[in-house]
């Protein structure tokens, strides 16, 4: 099942737990807005060359719609469509002040110089600037689809926001706060880099908390050592949590002792590759699923849990820090198992609501250090999950509908609220 489908079944099934009418839901799942335009470029050798760029605007009930913008060869509408309004459900459940969106450009950026990026980022920002605004739509990078995000990938994206920071502020003069995700230098805020994989950790706290465990006596898995894995391994590393596995698209690594974090994420940047770190032993990337341990958190591609593997599956909690990595029919396995899976929609929240903080602060002209930010990303982690918790007690269902109903009744009570039937 692809993401916009498992996405609408898990909408409409929330909807049918809140009772919502049926009209009220059919509106709810139509996007407010799809913009497509065509952007055509020189490249360095002179010659001409058009893209398509697109932005889907989900909602805009409960505030400015927020989502990434991805370059990417193969765009597929009915994923920005999905992706797009799971963010919709995400900002509900995070409680910050949003709607969904998601856009992009399908292009295959290494094979575009930076002056030919450069160009194209400017040439979209210019058909689109009317449409998006500190106050309706507000960009950010998008992580993609690639498992292997660096560090590399990250300084890029915050170039590509730059520019589209300059070229919306020659339209709407000097506008920080319209993308998220930009440098430190031009109002990014600090924590940014690594919020998504802090509030995974913070989340996966939240939930062993509730079942009295702790992250120090337990072991975990990592699937995918991009952006988002890298840095819940090393926090969890720090609280004294062992990972004891780690796979990416170079391979995998285990040591059932506990692999020394640190120590890999220097093997890694010294080699470009999870293979023959001497702190443990190579291992196929796809066995890690099945590994032995206690908590599994997927960190990158969508799909990877489904009916062929969910079975082999040894954890008793799966933390979803990737967009959609459980298929509907591998959550009906887990269950039966008795595995707690931590949905996506809540799980990942962190970067988007770091994204949120960004913000605020550009449009107060005030930054706040790092140790607030993260404070304060605790605080939003940590409350989201009791009322998850609470909707799950409410209407006697899974974390995964207790998310979701807690994001589309807030989207619905706001959208009512505005007079939806006038």
């Amino acid at each position: 099942m692809n993401a916009l489908a498992a996405t609408s079944r898990n909408f409409r099934q929330a909807a049918r737990i809140l009772n919502l009418d049926s009209k009220l839901e059919k509106s709810l799942l139509i996007p407010f807005r799809e913009i497509k335009v065509e952007c055509t470029i020189p490249k360095d050798d002179g010659s001409l060359v058009s893209y398509i760029g697109f932005r889907v605007q989900h909602d805009n009930a409960r505030g400015p719609m927020k989502g990434g913008i991805r370059y990417h060869p193969e765009v597929d509408p009915d994923e920005v469509n999905a992706l797009a309004q799971l963010m919709t459900w995400k900002t509900a459940v995070a409680d910050i002040p949003y709607g969904g969106a998601k856009g992009g450009i399908g292009c295959t950026p290494k094979d575009l110089t930076k002056s030919e990026l450069e160009r194209l980022t400017r040439v979209f920002t210019q058909k689109i600037h009317d449409l998006i605004g500190v106050q309706t739509d507000v960009p950010a990078p998008d992580m993609g689809t690639n498992a292997q995000v660096s560090r590399l990938w990250f300084f890029a994206h915050e170039q590509t926001m730059a520019w589209i920071l300059d070229e919306y502020s020659k339209f709407h003069g000097h506008s920080p706060a319209i993308v998220t995700g930009k440098p430190i230098d031009l109002g990014g805020s600090l924590g940014r880099e690594a919020a998504t994989g802090r509030g995974v950790v913070y989340a996966t706290k939240a939930l062993l908390d509730e079942h009295g465990k702790s992250i120090k006596d337990l072991t975990f898995a990592i699937q995918g050592f991009g952006n988002v894995g890298s840095w819940a391994g090393r926090l969890l590393h720090e609280q004294g949590g062992k990972v004891v596995a780690v796979s990416d698209i170079t391979g995998g690594v285990k040591n059932p002792n506990g692999l020394d974090i640190p120590s890999l994420l220097k093997h890694k940047e010294d080699t470009g590759s999870l293979k023959n770190f001497s702190g443990g032993d190579d291992m196929q990337a796809e066995d890690l699923l099945g590994q032995e341990c206690d908590v599994l958190i997927p960190c990158a591609l969508g799909g990877v849990l489904n009916r062929e593997n969910a079975q082999d599956v040894r954890a008793k909690f799966i933390i979803e820090a990737a967009n959609h990595p459980t298929d509907p029919e591998a959550d009906e396995i887990l269950s039966k198992k008795g595995v707690i899976v931590l949905p996506d929609i809540y799980a990942n929240s962190g970067g988007v609501t770091v994204s949120y903080f960004e913000w605020v602060q550009n449009i107060q002209g005030f930054m706040w250090d790092e140790e607030k930010v993260n404070k304060e990303l605790k605080k939003y982690m940590t409350r989201a999950f009791l009322n998850i918790k609470n909707m799950c007690q409410t209407h006697n269902c899974d974390l995964r509908m207790g998310a979701f109903t807690l994001g589309v009744n807030r989207v619905a009570r706001a959208t009512m609220l505005r007079g939806w039937e006038a």
